[in-house]
């Protein structure tokens, strides 16, 4: 491959640390941690935690094939090298069809969040704008990105942070709030640990992976990382955890200030929480956080998507004039395809109804799941394979292979408590349609 068909390598170590935290914490944690503390109570903490550490494991498996061979630059590639061509087009294209639907979400959403201060205004038109400008920031160089999402990240995880840290003032000092006191015995002194036994417990499992859904964004970071060597390892090793901090302490804090029982499954429950603290503006300041998040979870999928598809493109699954770059090395041609097909929830968004968008969710949170499970299968045929046996063994994975079918069961569990909630069941049903029309477009594709 000629130089000019290489992606720039613009990413630095914080970038890549704060992109794949960012990509991980948005609306599962601002939004939709309500309705997951309201369906499980406090065991909500063992299944953040039980998720991450299965995602840390995910991730220590895709880390090791990404640096198994430097010309990996995503795991589109390590899905060609170990699963075929075929595996590669269905995984390359669903992943895009993952992101795709995340950011037309977000780019919806964050209309909405506009409309909190400027109630008169059109939700189209915030909404385009943001789309515009993020969109014009992909198509600088890839630190311009790198540095726009480390600031994204940053506001969430300082926001995090100060939740923590505020809250844990509170609790301190016994700060009585219109719902009691605060104090770190409420957690179980509302029905126990399992409030909703054990039936709760399981079906809050599929919005707590919804909430990791992004985690694996690092592996399409690979190719334009400076020292990937170093980087992607010391990326994997940390990110996960901060997450499993970020995510219980903070859902802790929030259970201890206000009973679980009281926090509301429709709203967010830091709005509760920095008004008990006295901070008279907390609802525009979850406001402007929750309008950030969004913000970057659409940056994030622009990024992404247009990176698959240059990625198709490069081995043919995609048209060839989308593995064109500018000057500056940034797949122009991708950015702007995956930009206007976000585009299309400006124009649907008022006459789309609300649960269209439940479904597209739910249909991702299936998809990305078959993302992970694919990853973990490649891993488990690397490990058979001769470039194993004569590989430098960079970043193994531990606990091979007991891992890697640990991880396949759990997520094969999460996809049988999809069939258990009316709003995720529809996403069972239309998946497979899904992977049949890829796998007929690629049939059609290698026989033309």
């Amino acid at each position: 491959m000629s130089e000019q068909k290489e992606l720039a390598r613009g990413l630095k170590n914080r970038h890549v640390q704060l992109l794949a935290i960012g990509g991980a914490i948005g609306t599962g944690l601002f939004l939709g941690s309500g309705r997951s503390i309201h369906l499980a109570g406090p065991s909500i903490l063992l299944a953040y935690i039980i998720t991450g550490i299965v995602c840390f494991f995910m991730m220590r498996a895709l880390g090791e094939l990404l640096l198994s061979n430097p010309d990996n630059h995503s795991f589109v590639d390590v899905v060609y090298e170990y699963m075929g061509p075929g595996m590669a087009f269905v995984t390359g294209w669903t992943y895009w069809f993952c992101w795709i639907s995340l950011a037309m979400a977000d780019v919806t959403a964050a209309g909405l969040y506009i409309q909190y201060w400027i109630p008169g205004v059109e939700r189209w038109v915030p909404s385009l704008i943001i789309l515009a400008c993020l969109f014009l920031m992909n198509l600088m160089a890839v630190k311009v990105f790198g540095e726009m999402e480390f600031w994204f990240a940053l506001i969430k995880v300082l926001a995090i942070l100060g939740l923590i840290v505020g809250g844990g003032f509170l609790i301190f000092t016994n700060f009585e709030t219109n719902a009691g006191v605060a104090s770190i015995s409420n957690l179980w002194s509302y029905g126990g640990w399992f409030p909703k036994g054990w039936e709760g417990f399981v079906l809050s499992f599929q919005m707590v992976v919804f909430a990791f859904t992004g985690i694996e964004l690092v592996g399409l970071t690979a190719g334009e990382t400076e020292n990937p060597e170093k980087v992607i390892p010391q990326a994997i090793n940390n990110i996960p955890l901060r997450i499993i901090i970020f995510y219980v302490g903070a859902l802790a804090v929030i259970m201890s200030i206000y009973p679980w029982t009281t926090v509301s499954p429709d709203k967010s429950p830091f709005v509760q929480v920095f008004g008990a603290a006295g901070i008279l503006a907390a609802a525009s300041l979850v406001n402007f956080i929750v309008l950030t998040s969004a913000a970057s979870a659409c940056n994030s999928g622009i990024f992404s998507t247009s990176r698959m598809v240059y990625a198709l493109a490069k081995e043919g699954n995609a048209p060839r004039i989308m593995f064109r770059l500018r000057s500056n090395k940034v797949p122009m041609n991708a950015v702007v395809f995956s930009a206007l097909v976000i585009f299309l929830a400006v124009i649907l968004q008022y006459v789309t109804p609300e649960g269209v968008f439940v479904l597209i969710t739910s249909i991702s949170t299936f998809c990305f799941i078959f993302i992970w499970v694919v990853i973990v299968l490649c891993h488990l045929r690397y490990r058979k394979s001769k470039a194993y046996r004569e590989g430098a063994h960079r970043f193994p994975m531990p606990l091979y292979p007991l891992m890697n079918y640990v991880i396949i069961g759990f997520f094969g569990f999460v996809v049988i408590t999809l069939a258990f909630n009316a709003e995720t069941r529809v996403a069972l049903f239309f998946t497979p349609a899904w992977f049949g029309l890829l796998w007929c477009f690629y049939k059609l594709r290698i026989s033309a």
